[in-house]
């Protein structure tokens, strides 16, 4: 169970030291495509204040960020987002949220190092918008599990539609996510965390203990 965040802590500038039980450090990115809920994912999770380098849009933009679906949306990131989050076990997540513009795709690689998973936002709305994401996550070799961002507006599916659509191998977790909800976000990021445990356990993938570097 993830320890919840708390306004109070980070306002106070508690909880900012690790905790004495960390037993690892893992880097896991949210990616996802432009407007798809990372920002919002890690703002429901982070114990401490997240970190946000956001620019608001402006009309030059209009023509290279692609709005539909997402019209009410006014900010981007334009570097990462980091936030962190502590669960059982003393393993402790560092979260950096990826830009998600095809003009942003020069920072993946220095994003990405040292990662050791992706958590891969979809927003089933706009399904196409996600292939480019998830060819970065799969050309790296990052285990991932794909999370489907809930909007009111958005088309029922079943799973083996879904997974069809995003042509996903039969072992990648697929979990419904309300990225506004801290607890179906921390579910979110338990489903990736398990599926890395489970790699290692079949001794494929990065191995836990390994220095987290960015």
């Amino acid at each position: 169970m993830a320890s919840a965040p708390s306004s109070n802590d980070t306002d106070c500038g508690v909880g900012l030291h690790l905790p004495d039980t960390t037993r690892e450090l893992v880097k896991i990115l949210v990616a996802g495509p432009f407007g798809v809920g990372k920002t919002t994912l890690i703002d429901s999770v982070s114990e401490i204040r997240p970190l946000h380098t956001e620019e608001h849009l402006t009309e030059a933009s209009v023509s290279v960020d692609d709005l539909a679906g997402v019209r009410d949306k006014t900010t981007t990131t334009v570097a990462i987002d980091f936030g962190r989050i502590s669960l059982d076990a003393g393993i402790v997540l560092y979260l950096f949220g990826t830009p998600g513009q095809e003009r942003f795709r020069s920072l993946w690689a220095d994003i990405a190092h040292g990662a050791l998973g992706a958590l891969v936002l979809v927003d089933t709305r706009r399904i196409d918008d996600s292939f480019d994401v998830l060819g970065l996550v799969e050309e790296s070799g990052l285990p991932y599990a794909v999370a489907l961002n809930t909007f009111p507006d958005a088309r029922s599916y079943t799973a083996d539609q879904l997974r069809g659509s995003l042509d996903l191998e039969p072992g990648t977790p697929m979990v419904v996510c309300d990225a506004r909800d801290t607890n179906s976000s921390v579910d979110a990021l338990l489903s990736l965390v398990q599926h890395l445990i489970a790699g290692h356990a079949e001794g494929a993938g990065p191995q836990y203990g390994d220095p987290v570097t960015w």
